[in-house]
């Protein structure tokens, strides 16, 4: 068996997320229970329509506008979603880059949602003028899915889409009921404590699986 294709979570896993920055974030401009809102992994109510794509992003801001009391713009709302980026390790982009030389299919599926990604797919994502789409082959994300890890469907959506085996899979995610659902459909998965632990451990991990 051979590994040939890596799937990367992206808050926690590519860059650090930080739940209590967002939530003050959002309180800076006006969102007084964010704290209420905000989950670490899986948003409820009308954060998870926006990030499962049962909701637009302007239906969002309309929403939370109304729950808040006051009006809301969309530099708002990007505001307080961006907090949860707090950084990249240093390393990882380099990290996925040489994987992707090194010749592995490179797959990003992330529950996000439209604010983050007007930034993350951007050139101000990596200071060096290079959108998250520079370093993966295909981008899976929860809104234009329109579902939501850990539900099945989404894992189906990517393996059925890339046209790829799960068991020459591995998935990356620092969830354990995100890998939990990948594994039950037979693709390897590592789940790293923090997101600055993946890039030095993931060789040794696809050398293990690899031996007979």
């Amino acid at each position: 068996m051979k590994i040939k294709n890596l799937v990367f979570d992206l808050g926690g896993v590519v860059f650090h997320i930080d739940r209590e920055h967002a939530v003050q974030c959002f309180k800076e401009v006006g969102v007084e229970q964010a704290d209420v809102f905000l989950d670490p992994f899986e948003q409820k109510g009308i954060f998870g329509d926006l990030e499962a794509g049962r909701i637009t992003d302007e239906e969002f801001r309309v929403a939370l506008s109304r729950m808040c009391g006051h009006e809301l713009s969309w530099e708002d709302c990007r505001h307080g979603w961006k907090g949860y980026f707090t950084g990249i390790p240093d390393g990882n982009l380099d990290m996925l880059e040489r994987l992707r030389r090194e010749g592995y299919r490179m797959v990003l599926l992330s529950n996000t949602n439209p604010y983050m990604m007007s930034w993350a797919r951007s050139t101000d994502f990596d200071g060096h003028g290079n959108p998250l789409d520079h370093y993966f082959d295909a981008l899976y994300l929860s809104y234009e899915c329109r579902v939501m890890k850990p539900h099945r469907r989404i894992f189906e959506m990517m393996l059925h889409g890339e046209g790829i085996d799960p068991d020459e899979t591995i998935f990356i995610d620092d969830s354990r009921h995100n890998t939990e659902a990948a594994q039950r459909l037979g693709i390897h998965t590592y789940c790293p404590a923090s997101a600055d632990e993946w890039q030095h451990h993931i060789h040794s991990l696809i050398n293990k699986l690899e031996q007979p």
